[in-house]
């Protein structure tokens, strides 16, 4: 069974950037699998931070569950995701154990810094997969395998700067949206959370528009989700793109 690793930063992440795509390949036969690198302890203003890590977590695993993915847990806390070596053989121990032909993560470049850092941390951690000499924490045996990594669209589709961001894959989420939307809908504490601190006073809607604009972008979808897949050179073979070979001929 091939399967698919999610990498990112926060609780929400996977829901909002890459679940449609997770999804899809579930219906396909891949063997999903769910990590967030931050336990979502500072998104509320209502909670102190021990009830909002315990709860967001919580929510984390009922999306993970709704999903069909295996959930591993976060391994740090909000706003302090460093690109570290603790960090990366942490990282690189749940590459090891999922075993995956595709890791899907963050933008390299987003509007806030554990968004890249996760990213750095994904790249990292799967291009030391099979290196011997690579211990990881806590420990796994190297993996001998390719591996296709692919960042998905930044947050609003554009850089820190407001430029527009143009994947190279856009995959159809409209058919399974419903799912998508359904993941984000276990993370209730967020509706509040994101209201005050992002304006965005309805996140389920958010989610729509988010992937409406996507669908423009593709020119061709109604509801997408785009990835941009990262350079082959320690990963796999140039040719190799499991992502392009299920959706690319939509």
């Amino acid at each position: 069974m091939p399967s698919v690793l999610a990498i990112a930063a926060h609780p929400d992440d996977i829901e909002f950037l890459m679940a449609g795509t997770m999804a899809r390949l579930h219906a396909r036969g891949w063997d999903l699998h769910y990590f967030n690198l931050c336990d979502g302890c500072l998104g509320s203003s209502s909670m102190n931070e021990a009830a909002t890590r315990t709860v967001r977590l919580g929510e984390a695993r009922a999306a993970a569950s709704l999903l069909g993915a295996t959930h591993y847990p976060p391994i740090e806390r909000d706003m302090e995701l460093l690109y570290t070596i603790e960090r990366m053989r942490q990282v690189a121990a749940v590459v090891r154990q999922s075993q995956p032909d595709i890791v899907l993560t963050h933008s390299p470049v987003d509007y806030m810094e554990d968004h890249q850092n996760a990213s750095r941390l994904a790249v990292s951690a799967t291009f030391s997969r099979g290196m011997p000499n690579f211990k990881t924490l806590p420990p796994f045996p190297p993996i001998d395998k390719p591996v296709a990594v692919y960042h998905a669209q930044p947050h609003g589709h554009q850089t820190p700067l407001g430029e527009w961001v143009q994947a190279g894959l856009w995959v159809d989420v409209s058919t399974v949206f419903a799912k998508k939307e359904a993941a984000l809908a276990c993370h209730a504490s967020q509706r509040q959370w994101l209201d005050s601190s992002q304006g965005m006073d309805n996140y389920l809607g958010t989610l729509r528009e988010l992937a409406r604009t996507a669908g423009k972008l593709s020119g061709r979808f109604e509801l997408a989700e785009g990835w941009r897949r990262h350079v082959h050179w320690g990963f796999c073979e140039p040719d190799f793109d499991p992502l392009g070979k299920e959706f690319g001929a939509e």
